[in-house]
């Protein structure tokens, strides 16, 4: 199966994306967000014996591919250009409530199936600095697979080199492997950024044990809710592959669906992963308020035993500090008339601590 680890040559800026249309748009209206990319479209067109790669292809150009070869792969990277998802969509008969929600890139991972093609919503994840997803919506029927992303890099580049190299069975198989090849690499690609935050456990629990800090919450609370993204990125997709696999239409041989059913056993490995992950980021929490805890404790504990030293010594000081009269009565301190009555009060309070701080030693309350 195939694993790649994702490139970024593009981020995409920090901004509010546009999760919906405006109320009262017409149906199938495709709205995209202001700061998405133009379109650049690459083609893919194979078969058995020969393939051809083209970049920067033209949308009229995608006729001159589709057709003529077993498989075209039409791969759109940006949706900053409605005319060209309209044009794209024309090609293949793509309706238009179907690209717009490709335009819209918060939807839910999804499967549904139409009489040419079979429609499917994923989302890709990278780990950087911080989690980031993709929406992927793909098309795949006879004899073609169009595949729209928000940006270029994807973790698509395995199944390229398969294509090139004639490596596996992509060339000999149809649009339908291609497809079920795609998916898997979204879903393997799951792996290496789940190895990440396994990865990010460890540093949170060794600083956890050495410094606990407010920064350190601030950590754990960025990781737990970067898994709960990812969760909502892979429970509906593993259903839609479910759905793939119970598919009856003519567009997804039985062959293929064989291999939707690994690649459903992978998804459900990924959510398996993704809950135990959920897990330890509750339990690093927990480690983190008992480690807050044991602290505290450690701290209260010297401060009792110094209150506790220093007890008998201020009640030595406290009787001694009271200033009765020796000349009222021989019973008033006869110790203040005393020669070495000071020292001698020094001597017995510095006993007295030294006593109490050996015993505390000795008995494991200190050091």
């Amino acid at each position: 199966m195939a694993r790649g680890t994702k490139k970024r040559r593009w981020r995409r800026p920090k901004h509010r994306r546009l999760d919906r249309v405006p109320p009262g748009t017409v149906p199938g209206s495709i709205i995209v967000d202001s700061d998405a990319l133009h379109p650049v479209i690459r083609v893919i067109a194979y078969g058995p014996d020969d393939y051809v790669e083209s970049e920067q292809v033209d949308p009229s150009q995608i006729k001159e591919y589709v057709g003529k070869w077993p498989v075209t792969w039409v791969n759109v990277d940006g949706l900053g250009d409605p005319d060209v998802m309209q044009l794209v969509g024309e090609i293949f008969d793509i309706h238009p409530l179907v690209l717009e929600d490709v335009a819209h890139v918060t939807q839910r991972p999804k499967a549904e199936g139409y009489d040419k093609y079979q429609f499917v919503v994923t989302r890709m994840a990278f780990a950087g600095e911080t989690l980031e997803t993709e929406q992927v919506s793909m098309f795949f029927g006879d004899g073609f697979v169009v595949t729209f992303q928000e940006r270029p890099g994807d973790c698509f580049e395995p199944v390229r080199e398969r294509i090139r190299n004639g490596r596996g069975k992509v060339r000999s198989a149809g649009a339908d492997y291609l497809a079920y090849s795609l998916l898997d690499a979204v879903v393997d690609n799951y792996f290496p950024v789940l190895e990440r935050y396994s990865e990010r456990f460890e540093a949170l629990e060794d600083k956890i044990l050495e410094k606990s800090d407010v920064e350190t919450v601030g950590e754990i609370h960025d990781v737990k809710r970067e898994l709960i993204r990812l969760r909502r990125a892979v429970w509906p997709l593993r259903e839609a592959i479910n759905s793939l696999t119970r598919e009856t239409s003519a567009l997804i041989t039985d062959d293929t669906k064989l291999y939707l059913r690994d690649c459903y056993d992978h998804a459900v490995q990924v959510i398996d992963i993704v809950e135990s992950h959920r897990e330890i980021a509750s339990g690093l929490m927990d480690l983190y308020m008992s480690s807050v805890s044991n602290r505290m404790n450690e701290v209260m504990k010297v401060l009792t035993v110094i209150a506790t030293i220093f007890i008998p010594l201020t009640f030595v000081a406290g009787i001694y500090g009271m200033n009765f009269n020796p000349e009222a009565s021989r019973w008033n301190m006869p110790e203040l008339n005393w020669p070495f009555g000071y020292i001698g009060c020094l001597g017995v309070m510095g006993i007295a601590a030294a006593w109490l701080a050996v015993f505390f030693r000795r008995r494991g309350w200190m050091g």
